[in-house]
């Protein structure tokens, strides 16, 4: 009998069959119903007293069934004795809304911190945080994991590193970037991106040389995928040979599908 149990709301059941197929551990008996009206009901279907809980849940889309989903199954747990809840969250939604950019706004990423908090969770695992400072709005320890060595390892298999060079699609992102070409011994370039609104980029200009190049776009999260194509235009308009794109969290909502698959992206 293991001391901890793994269970899965319906936003990664494929994930949580792999970690528990790696550990050699069942995936722990949970059921997850909808009424008619909407509401979720939760039921743990096995005895989880004094036991490590972790429960593997993403705020993807539908972001807030899923996050409700996440906080129901948390003080079920909870409830029953728990020693301790986890919740591992790859894909933390509301991430995106970490300050005060207007007047009257909420900061939600703080709102969702504290209700994961309120609900029961002791700690918190994530996977590349939209905005790092995320870890302080929580006030039970929080583990930002980081896909860089996964994303390193594909980049070095499949790409020459002379003939690459590392794009920030962002000002916001160029210290990632940074850190990525100096590991992998590429250049840098960022394109300077201005929003009109939400959910509307447009690339301006490309800081950097890039002329000849393979450009290897760095990005944290592809939503919509404005960024992304926006971006891979501007750098083949500047010379560029051939543009690819990776990111830790590929949402690929709206119309992002059609968007990549009309822009010069090579691969994602």
């Amino acid at each position: 009998m293991t001391d901890f149990a793994i269970f899965s709301g319906n936003s990664n059941p494929v994930l949580s069959k792999k970690i528990c197929d790696y550990l050699n551990v069942p995936m722990g008996g949970a059921k997850v119903k909808t009424f008619s009206d909407g509401e979720i009901q939760i039921e743990i279907n096995e005895n989880v007293r004094l036991k490590d809980i972790f429960v593997v849940q993403s705020t993807c889309q539908p972001v807030n069934d899923n996050l409700v989903e996440l906080l129901l199954m948390i003080d079920a747990f909870n409830r029953s004795s728990a020693k301790r809840i986890t919740a591992v969250i790859p894909y933390f939604g509301y991430a995106r809304q970490d300050k005060k950019v207007a007047p009257r706004v909420p900061i939600s990423a703080k709102l969702v911190a504290d209700l994961i908090t309120v609900a029961g969770a002791d700690r918190v695992i994530t996977m590349d945080l939209h905005a790092g400072q995320i870890q302080g709005f929580f006030s039970i320890p929080v583990d930002n994991m980081f896909a860089a060595p996964v994303t390193l390892k594909h980049i070095r298999a499949n790409y020459d590193h002379e003939k690459l060079v590392i794009v920030s699609p962002d000002a916001g992102g160029a210290e990632r970037a940074r850190a990525f070409a100096k590991r992998l011994g590429a250049g840098l370039a960022i394109v300077d991106k201005r929003r009109s609104a939400p959910y509307v980029a447009k690339a301006m200009s490309v800081v950097g040389d890039v002329k000849n190049k393979v450009a290897m776009i760095l990005d944290d999260m592809a939503d919509t995928a404005g960024t992304l194509t926006q971006a891979a235009s501007a750098i083949m308009d500047h010379g560029a040979s051939e543009v690819h794109a990776t990111c830790s969290h590929a949402v690929l909502s709206g119309p992002a599908v059609d968007r990549i698959t009309e822009s010069p992206l090579k691969s994602l």
